[in-house]
């Protein structure tokens, strides 16, 4: 292999290669190892190599110092951050509770609940109606009873007897056909 760069040229750009004879020049392409040995060995390579190193260490030194100066408000931003997370679980659940609560309270005042609860106070009206008949009934059969005492409870009972039964029959939408 022979150089195709006139001598000249090939020597201004790398004065350092003027020491080398042709044959040396000539191993110098044919051979990997003593191209990387010469070129590592240039001032201009040595400088670049030297440099590169400078900026590596730079890059690290301003690395560390950013890492240094942000480094503390990170973990406080990862802890504000987990804090957050930990709150918002702990929201989530309380509003699920909450839907739950709801629902419940929602199903007992529903209006199938609502009547279920008036035909059970409508019997126990009703109940209470026929046990106050009784006991006029009982007291009756020995001495002379307080009759208008009798009537004005019997009444009153009766009376939010029928207030209920009439209440339950608006609930059921009952149509009397005018």
């Amino acid at each position: 292999m022979s150089l195709s760069i006139p001598n000249s040229q090939l020597f201004a750009e790398y004065p350092e290669l003027r020491a080398l004879s042709k044959e040396d020049l000539e191993d110098l392409l044919a051979d990997p190892q003593y191209f990387q040995a010469i070129f590592h060995s240039l001032p201009r390579v040595k400088a670049l190599i030297q440099a590169r190193s400078e900026l590596g260490m730079a890059n690290e030194s301003i690395a560390s110092e950013l890492i240094a100066c942000i480094e503390d408000q990170l973990y406080a931003l990862r802890t504000e951050t987990q804090q957050a997370f930990n709150e918002a679980k702990s929201l989530e659940a309380r509003w699920k509770e909450l839907e739950k609560e709801q629902r419940e309270l929602y199903q007992r005042f529903s209006s199938g609940f609502l009547q279920m609860r008036l035909r059970h106070a409508t019997s126990a009206q009703d109940d209470l109606s026929e046990s106050v008949a009784s006991t006029f009934i009982k007291s009756s059969s020995g001495e002379i009873p307080d009759v208008d005492s009798f009537v004005k409870e019997f009444r009153e009972v009766r009376k939010r007897y029928h207030k209920r039964i009439i209440w339950g029959l608006g609930s059921s939408k009952v149509d009397w056909g005018d």
